[in-house]
């Protein structure tokens, strides 16, 4: 994607001025990943980046994914229900991408995607010099009890789509004036909502 930018760039017709990146769940992921290559490796694309949308982005993983982890270890301790693991081992590299939140290739590198056990990722900060904004999902109707905490949208929590972590290293330091948190909504009900598509307008204007 890193790439594809900086070709894009250079073939526009007229001089970009601005940039501005939307990425919805995993497309959050892929977004933060280019900037981290477009600044290590120096690309243009990057200088017109003024601005990054993250809709539902499982900045410190999905707890589906993490799940489905577990399931796949246990089922693999029994000989009658290891081919079950292997086909659920079949999930792409992206997906586990998704247990904590890789961005970068030092966070794999070396091992199988599978063998990540916790959290060892290298910290990651957002791009320098451009704004991000963050919104969020819940299935609850009101942001609190223990169904909007754990369920979340139904696929990233409240804490990981707004970069929140223990670790202040990890976290995300966003303002709360550039989240945005949508109630009694799924994680794909982002891509179509009233209320998202406001969010958009007034942040980008």
């Amino acid at each position: 994607f890193a790439a594809l930018l900086e070709e894009l760039i250079a073939h526009w017709p007229v001089p970009v001025e601005e940039l501005v990146l939307v990425g919805h769940s995993m497309g959050g992921m892929v977004a933060r990943s280019a900037c981290h290559i477009a600044e290590r490796g120096r690309l243009g694309w990057l200088a017109r980046l003024t601005r990054l949308v993250c809709m539902g982005t499982p900045h410190h993983g999905a707890v589906l994914e993490r799940g489905g982890h577990r399931i796949d270890s246990a089922l693999g301790l029994s000989p009658y229900t290891a081919p079950f693991a292997r086909l659920g081992k079949a999930r792409s590299a992206g997906i586990t991408d998704l247990r904590y939140g890789n961005v970068r290739r030092s966070d794999w590198a070396g091992r199988h995607p599978y063998d990540q056990k916790h959290d060892d990722r290298t910290p990651t900060p957002l791009p320098a010099g451009v704004q991000v904004y963050l919104l969020a999902a819940t299935t609850a109707a009101e942001p609190r009890g223990l169904r909007h905490a754990v369920i979340g949208d139904g696929l990233v929590t409240l804490a990981s789509a707004w970069g929140e972590h223990r670790d202040k290293a990890l976290a995300l330091a966003v303002p709360a004036s550039h989240k945005r948190l949508i109630t009694s909504a799924g994680h794909l009900d982002l891509l179509s909502h009233p209320e998202a598509a406001d969010a958009l307008r007034r942040w980008l204007a």
